[in-house]
């Protein structure tokens, strides 16, 4: 049997729309590929954005920034020297973009001048950190992304 150029065309549109329906099956049905938004109201927080500008902006102004560390224990987030911590009030929040299911936050509870995260709620991996916390209304944000 001979093929000629129009069957090879025609062969070859089907050999390619087979290919791109393959891949857009694979993508949807396979869980694999699930991909989650890092927040469900991604929307209403990009409205609210400038405020985190403004709080990261508080944040670069002061002496001293958040500093954090990694020890036996768990994750040290140690807050600037020259500030009372005992007023600091706010939020810790861990992202973990690998699985939605390990993320959590912490309210800001200080008896010393860090912040233990213990060990048993962090897996070894990629972490986003974002501290939103206030002192003497003035608010301020950190984020860093770490590797735990």
């Amino acid at each position: 049997m001979k093929i000629n150029w129009g069957t090879g065309i025609v062969l070859a549109f089907i050999g390619f729309i087979s290919f791109i329906m393959y891949f857009i099956i694979t993508m949807n049905v396979n869980n694999k590929y699930s991909h989650d938004l890092v927040t469900e109201d991604y929307y209403a927080e990009e409205l609210d954005y400038q405020n985190d500008i403004n709080k990261l902006t508080n944040a670069n102004n002061l002496n001293q920034n958040i500093s954090y560390k990694k020890s036996e224990e768990g994750l040290i987030i140690n807050f600037p020297d020259d500030i009372d911590y005992t007023k600091i009030k706010g939020k810790v929040f861990l992202y973990r973009p690998s699985n939605k299911q390990l993320d959590f936050d912490t309210a800001i509870s200080l008896s010393k001048p860090y912040l233990l995260i213990p060990d048993n709620r962090l897996v070894d991996g990629r972490w986003n950190i974002k501290i939103d916390w206030q002192l003497n209304n003035q608010s301020y944000l950190y984020k860093e992304t770490i590797n735990y």
